[in-house]
């Protein structure tokens, strides 16, 4: 709706937001233009149709190809920048109305679509219809309370978690498919804006409650994915897979709904997605299924990819048992699912980095580095939902597990390393701005105090969401951060979707009641539900699905009780209770595992060394023998036994296993250690950034050389300065030539330097200039590449050699962090 009170001009920019790949438009008649707009940004192929209705006609019109006007009334364009102007005569009893379709597949299904959802109706009917269906979707869940604002965040939080994923076909069901064709849907509909990673964990557990019947069309959209691009979806736009995040998160989603009865799906297609997400040589997938982990040197945000995989393991593990798999299947797979424990650190309690056999050092647990998916060890030292167990007598019992989570929340709010703009909402080192941290208040439940629990999920809710235009602490992330307080706030929470249950924490409202799609309900009684009262004190249960005791006294309900309707009664009061008896929590689809052998740690000081270096060797399972090779054969029970920490003296490939009383076998650990052709020292002068050390100062001269995945490190960055080196030679020697490796990722603000300075010196104090050059590559070419900038100058002797490499400066401003200061990054100087 257009109202003016001159005459009215309507300007259509199909330039306008990101890159555009091709275009058209047409002015169809008087009062309909028709076009397309395919561009290329996180979707790299969208396609766009529409068709635009105005209520009255276009009396005049200009067409603009490349900020030109095409001339006087061309009613047609095409191209990669095209706008046009439309004038309407100003009419003084009616405003402008403009109806927009837009599609997938065409013009035509545009068109279609506008006359089917739209058609004669008018603004006033469309509006209606809008308010309707809003009201019918909210009303799924419909709640009693007395604090007016905390039913509006509850309402906005469920209107948020129904605002995506987007229908993406049209009205006959066609649709594009990731394979870039035309094709129909029969039996379902077609989804698109999948963000798994952030709303498998709380939106997607919400659906399979209130919206069953989207939940079977979002997985038979996950199979058609895989059926027409080859893989289930990581985070899909626009039937594009923008691989962006890390992990196979459509699993769960796919396997909580079958264990949650939405089991309306081909099931042999779904374990062969399954199949081929976990066996690809992708994201360090090959180093998690042939290593049992991901080590730095294998893959960037190795231990977030380690531990995701782990659990996304343990989801096919759980769906092989349901559908009836042979038990070889579920074992090996709930096997793979215990892998997260060749991460952890058991003198420290983190999940820790591993790096050439050993443990990545320096380590601060607070620093957030390319170790982690947005994140840092403190916030993912608890992601192990599918064995929470096992980690507990990993660390030595409830109490030690207790005394862990109290340290997270109690630890200083300060983050080191890279600056990350998703980690916000912090307590101590809990972030509930992004989503690895969401489940763990809830996993006070296991231990001896799940009291916390129920303190802490209340203050997270009253102090995170507030009703306001920045009520939210952290992205919303397609519904995720709202998910949360939708499910917290009725008193739930899935902490490992695929297992059917929901813990416990602290409801907000007197009465909450889910209307469910086979026309029961579930109420969630809290009569004394208030600011001060936030305790359980009782719980009593009554459901349809099975008899049970009315006393009900585990920290969490099943899935069935709440799918089946009925009621369960929560008395609440302001004094802590430990209420949950000692009962342990059913495991039943959590602990059909094999014992895993850890994998043995190989631990030196730096893998490069000039004379000796000693090694050892460690394993927090007390019981099992480490067997060693020196020559890189792989070991086994007939290799050398390890006793005692041992001295190596030249370059070789230590590999090691572990193997318990039974005779089973970890996997095999491997070292590299490199004796340094000399012994020479270095000196950098200007300060390493602590995320991109690469093991330290000698690490220009160590002879270990990075690779293009940066994040991997063995590169040293230097940011906003120079970089000046000095490198003693211990001795005159005759030089040539000096070479310094460099690498350019301008996307990531990463750039060659722009000069290359080699200065000679006898006495390390007076030194004289013998090479300069500009560096003339470009850096508007976003391939990751590298250089090796190369001086070449007369042979002359020297003991000392100073490096310098000029910064590039600030980004310029075609460049998205156009003003912010470029990197250096470097891993060796060579010298002939």
């Amino acid at each position: 709706k257009y109202t003016s009170n001159k005459n009215s001009f309507v300007i259509l920019d199909l330039k306008h937001r990101d890159e555009v790949l091709e275009s058209s438009l047409q002015i169809e008649d008087s009062v309909t233009i028709t076009g397309l707009r395919r561009s290329k940004a996180w979707a790299s192929n969208q396609y766009v149709y529409f068709v635009i209705k105005f209520s009255q006609p276009i009396k005049n019109w200009g067409i603009w190809q490349n900020d030109k006007e095409e001339g006087d009334l061309v009613s047609q364009a095409t191209g990669k920048n095209l706008k046009a102007y439309l004038y309407f005569k100003h009419s003084p009893d009616r405003d402008l109305y403009v109806k927009v379709a837009i599609s997938p597949v065409g013009i035509d299904g545009a068109k279609r679509n506008l006359d089917a959802e739209i058609g004669q109706k008018s603004f006033k009917e469309i509006r209606a219809e809008a308010t309707q269906k809003w009201e019918n979707e909210l009303s799924k869940i419909e709640i009693k309370t007395y604090d007016t604002e905390k039913q509006k965040i509850f309402y906005t939080s469920l209107y948020h978690t129904a605002i995506v994923p987007n229908i993406n076909m049209d009205v006959d069901g066609q649709y594009r498919g990731m394979d870039g064709k035309i094709h129909q849907a029969n039996g379902f509909t077609y989804y698109s804006v999948f963000s798994l990673w952030d709303t498998y964990r709380a939106t997607h557990p919400l659906y399979t409650i209130i919206d069953k019947q989207r939940t079977l069309d979002y997985i038979k959209t996950f199979l058609t994915h895989y059926q027409q691009g080859g893989q289930l979806p990581i985070w899909e736009l626009a039937s594009c897979e923008t691989d962006c995040m890390i992990g196979n998160h459509s699993i769960p989603v796919i396997v909580d709904a079958y264990q949650k009865g939405i089991t309306d799906f081909d099931t042999s297609l779904a374990w062969e997605a399954m199949m081929s997400a976990v066996n690809w040589d992708h994201e360090g997938m090959k180093a998690h299924i042939e290593n049992g982990l991901i080590n730095v040197e294998d893959d960037h945000e190795s231990v977030s990819k380690s531990l995701e995989y782990a659990y996304n393991d343990y989801c096919i593990g759980v769906f092989a048992t349901l559908i009836g798999r042979p038990e070889a299947d579920a074992k090996r797979f709930f096997k793979r699912a215990q892998q997260y424990k060749n991460l952890l650190d058991p003198s420290t309690g983190f999940m820790r980095a591993k790096q050439n056999g050993g443990w990545a050092f320096p380590f601060d647990p607070r620093e957030v580095n390319n170790n982690f998916t947005e994140a840092n060890s403190w916030q993912y030292s608890f992601y192990f939902p599918q064995d929470v167990e096992g980690y507990i007598n990993m660390i030595g019992g409830k109490k030690n597990f207790e005394k862990k989570l109290d340290e997270l929340f109690n630890a200083p709010e300060k983050t080191t390393g890279r600056d990350q703009s998703d980690i916000t909402g912090l307590i101590g080192q809990y972030a509930h701005g992004n989503e690895p941290s969401h489940h763990i208040a809830y996993l006070y439940n296991y231990t001896n105090h799940p009291e916390k629990a129920q303190k802490l999920t209340n203050k997270i809710m009253n102090t995170f969401y507030k009703n306001s235009p920045d009520g939210l602490i952290g992205n919303e992330d397609c519904g995720q951060m709202s998910a949360w307080y939708v499910m917290s706030a009725l008193g739930i929470y899935p902490v490992t979707p695929g297992n059917g249950k929901y813990m416990l924490g602290s409801p907000q409202f007197l009465l909450s009641e889910i209307h469910l799609e086979n026309g029961k309900s579930f109420v969630i009684n809290a009569p004394e539900a208030s600011e001060d009262n936030i305790y359980i004190n009782q719980i009593q249960l009554s459901t349809a699905h099975v008899m049970r005791p009315s006393i009900w006294k585990r920290p969490y309900l099943y899935h069935d009780d709440i799918a089946s309707g009925g009621l369960v009664s929560i008395f609440l009061n302001n004094k802590s209770k430990r209420y949950f008896d000692a009962t342990p929590i059913d495991t039943s689809l959590e602990m059909k595992f094999e014992p895993l052998v850890v994998n043995p740690s190989i631990l030196s000081s730096a893998q490069a060394f000039k004379d000796k270096i000693w090694v050892s060797m460690s394993t927090p399972q007390p019981t099992v023998k480490i067997w060693y090779t020196l020559n890189g054969e792989e070991p086994n029970e007939n290799s050398i036994l390890y006793k005692a920490p041992f001295e190596i003296t030249q370059t070789m490939m230590v590999k090691a296993i572990a193997v318990d009383e039974k005779g089973r076998r970890s996997f095999v650990t491997t070292s590299n250690f490199t004796k340094r052709k000399n012994d020479w020292s270095i000196d950098v002068k200007s300060s390493i950034e602590p995320q991109y050390a690469a093991g330290g100062n000698d690490a220009l001269i160590d002879g270990i050389k990075g690779t293009e995945n940066w994040r991997m490190g063995n590169w040293q960055g230097f940011q906003g300065q120079d970089v000046v080196a000095v490198i003693d030679m211990k001795k005159m020697q005759m030089i040539k030539q000096v070479k310094m490796r460099c690498l350019q990722d301008s996307r990531a603000w990463i750039v060659f330097p722009s000069y290359f300075t080699v200065e000679l010196s006898d006495d390390g104090q007076n030194f004289r200039e013998v090479f300069t050059g500009k560096q003339t590559e470009p850096m508007n070419d976003e391939h990751v590449r590298i250089q090796q900038m190369q001086a070449d100058f007369e042979i002359q002797a020297a003991r000392f050699i100073r490096v310098k490499a000029k910064q590039f400066g600030a980004m310029p401003e075609w460049h998205e962090g156009a003003g912010g200061l470029s990197h250096i990054f470097t891993d060796e100087i060579e010298v002939e």
